[in-house]
């Protein structure tokens, strides 16, 4: 399993949110530059970018600092925030390699699935916030996780299956900066569901030790962010889920 750490962008600065509210937000002291930096020193070759910004207006807005990030050699770049049609999606893959599609995947499926036909399925993730309902049943949610639907993950992966889906991200937004510990019977179910997908395990992460039990559900990688910017993790814990250490 690979470590994908996370950096959230609002207004050019790193923060993160607590379940995707903009009402609770931290901000931390570091450069987004040199931050990017560090990981890739200790052995990073994929960074998670959400450009916070872009998913409130619905257009990418942090791509200058996004750009910069491109430029660390060694370093490939999973953007999400702001992608709504075709023009946004073109202009975050002049400087990003993979694109993460949220709540389009879920509104207009006819369009995100030729993207994955036009663009490869290799620069394309596909990103599903799930709340569990009161059914036990993971249900996507919509809108920066504003929005309920009654679709189940099952039904919007489903969706999918047919145009070569491979990356898929999947959040339990109650867990997301709440470093409360992953939902591991989620994740371990996807991956029995779903053994072709490279599925990106998000939301609750805390130490080391939930990346071990990440690692054990089978799934491809796990994205965190707080954990690692509140040093909760050595950098001798860290390298042990990144690939160039």
């Amino acid at each position: 399993m690979r470590l994908i750490p996370a950096l959230d962008l609002r207004d050019g600065r790193c923060v993160r949110l607590l379940k995707g509210d903009f009402s609770q937000e931290t901000r931390y002291p570091v450069d987004p530059l040199e931050l990017a930096e560090r990981y890739r020193e200790l052995g990073a070759d994929w960074l998670h970018v959400v450009d916070l910004d872009g998913a409130a207006s619905g257009r990418p807005m942090n791509l200058a600092v996004v750009r910069e990030l491109a430029r660390i050699e060694g370093l490939r770049i999973q953007l999400g925030g702001g992608i709504r049609d075709r023009a946004t999606l073109e202009q975050a893959l002049e400087v990003a390699d993979r694109i993460v599609i949220g709540s389009l995947a879920i509104s207009d499926a006819a369009q995100v699935a030729s993207w994955l036909d036009s663009f490869t399925p290799e620069r394309i993730t596909l990103g599903f916030d799930v709340r569990l309902g009161a059914d036990a049943i993971p249900y996507v949610t919509t809108h920066g996780w504003t929005e309920a639907t009654t679709t189940t993950l099952d039904a919007a992966v489903a969706r999918y299956s047919s145009f070569g889906l491979r990356h898929v991200l999947c959040t339990d937004v109650d867990r997301d900066g709440a470093l409360a510990g992953p939902n591991f019977e989620l994740y371990r179910s996807c991956v029995k569901r779903w053994p072709e997908l490279a599925l990106q395990a998000s939301g609750g992460v805390r130490d080391s030790g939930d990346l071990e039990t990440l690692a054990e559900t089978g799934v491809a990688a796990a994205i965190s962010g707080k954990a690692l910017l509140e040093d909760r993790m050595s950098d001798r814990e860290i390298r042990r889920f990144l690939p160039n250490a």
